[in-house]
């Protein structure tokens, strides 16, 4: 039996969940970076949605030294 996949896309946006568990940070950690103005989610649902290129600026804009 031949099982078929379907090839691997990237997605425009992300859950919080989904968003969070790419970030390595809890939900409510997410929440906290949200509020605070650093992550700015799309409100083009009834839930925010996160977009691939939001997480990306996030992470660039907020590279620095430990």
């Amino acid at each position: 039996m031949k099982v078929h996949s379907r090839p691997l896309r990237r997605k425009l946006a992300y859950s919080r969940t989904q968003a969070a568990d790419l970030l390595g940070i809890s939900p409510v950690t997410l929440d906290r970076l949200t509020k605070r103005g650093l992550l700015n989610p799309s409100r083009a649902t009834r839930r925010p949605i996160y977009p691939r290129w939001e997480l990306e600026r996030f992470l660039n804009e907020t590279r620095g030294e430990i």
